[in-house]
């Protein structure tokens, strides 16, 4: 990490309306001063005499120096990519990210206050003026109210602080930087690095071991809010702990997320993922015919000695998805094992009397035929298109019996007319049947194609 020890003189007055006529610019590499860059600027404005009183800096000394926008590149060089440090660092950093708007770049560089760190080292002062601080440190400011004089004296300021506890600038940049929730152990640097798209993230220990597989719309927010929110404390609190390092992989579309996160779990089963790896609860749809010769539906929890005609996660998943279909095909909730006792004709109106034997089984029967029909439609060999992880890109997906069995993410101009050869097999996971019932009907049904019925 190397860091930009700043110090500016100015023409006074607010960063958007007043004028750089110094600046001096230190290389520090967390050991020693590297590289030295000072210039006198011409303001393109006039400088008030009493600033001249106070920096000995007047309109004559800057009338025939270089502008801003003449030195933007060079000091764009020193100062990007490296930690903004300086005495009161909101003025200095306010001034320069103001000069830099003007010419068209944006500063965005982690800053550094040394008022605020010496506040912290040095606790207990009356004052934490740079004069002071100096004087209390015994350093010499061979220039007051002059760029480089200031600059050197805070240089020599910082050196010392960060030497004698130089964790604390780790802990002030998380600070400074709303970065605070980061783990100990995670670089700064690294959090700089995580995308902000959608994929698949792995949380790695000291060892480079995964210890959490996650799925994210947005990876850089969701890793922040694994350490910054008040979900799942104590999870919260071992990750934090044990969190080295992350690696992603990105996917494109949140369906693909799921699908992969489901795969890599059941791949490398990372320890804090306990909610995929344990066994599932399943409940499945039934269907028999009573004695009077009526279709019926039953939701209850799956055994091994009889087979649904859909699974579900949860009694809840499975109610619902038998709500649809009977509000679609008009069957009744008392023979579809909603209802306990015979259905209102005012109260349920999908039903036409199957209940009350007014209608009678053949017809009922019809209705009951279309909706096992569509259920056994969406357990076909299916290929799905979905977004890739750049515009020239798309990943497929080709699920046999519902369930994952291949996918590859294919450049478009590479596709053949035999898609499913292009694809790579993947260990079938139970997990991703479910997934793809949860999304396929917000899924475009040209992305859709039917490759043989079951």
């Amino acid at each position: 990490m190397e860091f930009a020890i700043v110090d500016i003189e100015t023409t006074g007055g607010a960063p958007k309306y007043g004028g750089i006529t110094e600046i001096a610019v230190l290389i520090h590499d967390g050991e020693s001063i590297i590289r030295e860059y000072q210039t006198l600027l011409n303001p393109e404005q006039a400088i008030p005499t009493y600033i001249t009183g106070l920096t000995g800096i007047d309109n004559f000394m800057v009338m025939h120096k270089p502008t801003f926008e003449a030195i933007q590149d060079e000091l764009w060089e020193l100062l990007n990519d490296r930690v903004f440090v300086a005495h009161n660092v909101s003025f200095d950093y306010g001034f320069l990210r103001e000069a830099f708007l003007k010419v068209g770049k944006e500063l965005k560089t982690p800053k550094l206050c040394t008022v605020k760190l010496s506040r912290k080292v040095y606790p207990g002062m009356k004052s934490y003026s740079l004069g002071r601080l100096c004087e209390s440190q015994k350093i010499e400011i061979e220039a007051r109210h002059r760029a480089m004089g200031d600059a050197r004296a805070t240089a020599i300021l910082f050196d010392r602080m960060i030497k004698s506890d130089y964790q604390i600038i780790n802990q002030s940049l998380k600070k400074n930087t709303g970065e605070a929730f980061l783990p100990p152990n995670f670089p700064h640097s690294k959090f700089k690095e995580i995308p902000t798209a959608c994929g698949v993230y792995y949380m790695l220990d000291e060892r480079g071991k995964v210890i959490y597989v996650g799925k994210a719309i947005n990876i850089k927010e969701r890793f922040k809010n694994h350490f910054s929110g008040q979900l799942l404390p104590n999870l919260k609190q071992k990750l934090k702990t044990e969190v080295f390092d992350l690696k992603w992989e990105l996917t494109g579309s949140e369906l693909m997320a799921l699908l992969f996160e489901a795969l890599e779990i059941k791949r490398l089963w990372p320890k804090y993922n306990s909610a995929l790896k344990m066994p599932k609860r399943l409940f499945g749809l039934f269907h028999y015919e009573d004695n009077s010769g009526y279709g019926r539906f039953q939701v209850s929890k799956i055994t091994k000695f009889f087979k649904p005609i859909e699974s579900f996660f949860s009694m809840e998943e499975a109610n619902a998805f038998l709500k649809t279909g009977i509000k679609t095909y008009g069957l009744c909730p008392k023979l579809s094992g909603l209802r306990k006792v015979n259905c209102a004709p005012e109260e349920d109106m999908s039903c036409n009397g199957a209940c009350h034997f007014t209608e009678k089984p053949k017809e009922y029967n019809q209705r009951v035929a279309e909706f096992m029909e569509k259920i056994k439609e969406s357990q076909k060999e299916l290929l799905i298109s979905l977004d890739g992880r750049n515009p020239n890109e798309n990943a497929y997906c080709m699920f046999e019996s519902g369930m994952l069995s291949k996918f590859s993410f294919l450049e478009k101009d590479q596709l053949t007319d035999d898609i499913p050869s292009q694809l790579d097999f993947v260990a079938q996971v139970p997990e991703t049947y479910y997934i793809l019932r949860q999304y396929i009907h917000q899924i475009n049904p040209a992305q859709i194609q039917v490759l043989e019925t079951n």
